[in-house]
């Protein structure tokens, strides 16, 4: 059986549905603080079967332990955390509590019980480095000043620590770029809150007339002046996960990243991609300067994981795009 920390999240559902797809068992917990009981029965309703869940946050360590107890698991893929780059300058100590402390924990319960297979989620922003062909080899820049890179960056450290004590442990970190699209039926994709952290989202709101207009920010030192981010599908996401544990199974004491990222285009590219998929314009507004430091561009090179795991991606921008448009159409209409 897998665990899979965060898994009624837009990841985590998605890797939860994959694995099953595949045959294996999962266990989902969630502390519902990013997700809803709504996917957890849409996830039992296309899956065909009950899916075991525990309601508890990973930082609760005795309530981990009793899932670790109860089922028999025998790898971890742990997606629970805060991810959005903007919201932590604004919310520090909350991403440092909630990322740091849920992998300390994590680790503490696999230890106790035995469990030593792990698929960390981690990020290419992880570098700390603006860039397109970021590399696994590169040394992070630890010096950039925002809360949820450092955080990562410390995640990772803690694994490579507690990885060094003991000779069992097999680790897959996978870096991943930015995540879009949706399960190719429309049934089960990223669930836009009313107020959403990310690009794709905020510009489908627009798209169906929720919002006005994006605020679009040209400061970043790019062609268009707009940031370059590198996207991948989230299912091909999910085949670097499946991939991951094929290859820890192979193991006998590993640890190594892995950049899980795909084609990168620039926001303004990226908006003017959506408007063509939704057939509307997506009106923009000039943003208010933004005084944190950003990354111009993030994009990486996927040949380790080419060579170790087999992985590459598979899906295009536009199947991005269409399947999280059918998915947010799907939603508006229920």
């Amino acid at each position: 059986m897998i665990l899979v920390t965060g898994g009624l999240g837009f990841i985590g559902s998605h890797i939860a549905l994959s694995l099953m797809a595949q045959g294996q068992e999962v266990i989902i917990v969630d502390n519902l603080s990013n997700a809803s009981m709504q996917t957890l029965e849409r996830l039992e309703y296309i899956a065909g079967r009950y899916v075991p869940f525990a309601k508890l946050d990973v930082r609760n360590t005795p309530a981990l332990n009793k899932v670790f107890e109860q089922y028999s698991i025998i790898a971890v893929v742990h997606c629970a955390g805060f991810k959005s780059l903007e919201e932590s300058v604004l919310k520090p100590l909350e991403y440092y509590n909630d990322n740091v402390s849920c992998i300390m924990s994590l680790l503490r319960s696999m230890q106790r019980t035995g469990v030593r297979r792990l698929v960390h989620l981690s990020s290419i922003a992880v570098y700390g480095k603006s860039g397109l062909n970021l590399e696994e080899s590169q040394s992070f820049n630890y010096t950039y000043a925002n809360p949820y890179v450092k955080s990562q960056q410390m995640v990772e450290e803690i694994i490579r620590d507690t990885f060094r004590t003991d000779n069992e442990w097999n680790i897959a970190i996978l870096r991943l770029s930015n995540i879009a699209g949706a399960f190719e039926h429309g049934i089960l994709g990223e669930v836009v809150a009313p107020l959403p952290k990310n690009i794709i989202p905020l510009a489908m709101q627009v798209a169906v007339q929720q919002r006005e207009a994006i605020e679009l920010r040209q400061q970043a030192n790019t062609a268009d002046q707009t940031v370059e981010r590198s996207f991948v599908h989230v299912l091909d996401a999910c085949d670097a996960v499946i991939a991951s544990l094929h290859w820890l199974f192979e193991q006998t004491h590993s640890c190594e990243a892995f950049n899980i990222a795909g084609e990168v285009v620039s926001i303004q590219q990226l908006l003017a991609r959506i408007s063509e998929v939704t057939d509307t314009e997506i009106a923009t507004v000039p943003a208010i300067h933004y005084e944190y430091p950003e990354l111009d561009q993030l994009g990486a090179v996927v040949d380790k994981a080419q060579q170790y795991l087999h992985w590459q991606p598979k899906r295009s921008l536009e199947k991005m795009l269409e399947d999280e448009w059918r998915f947010y159409q799907n939603t508006l209409k229920h």
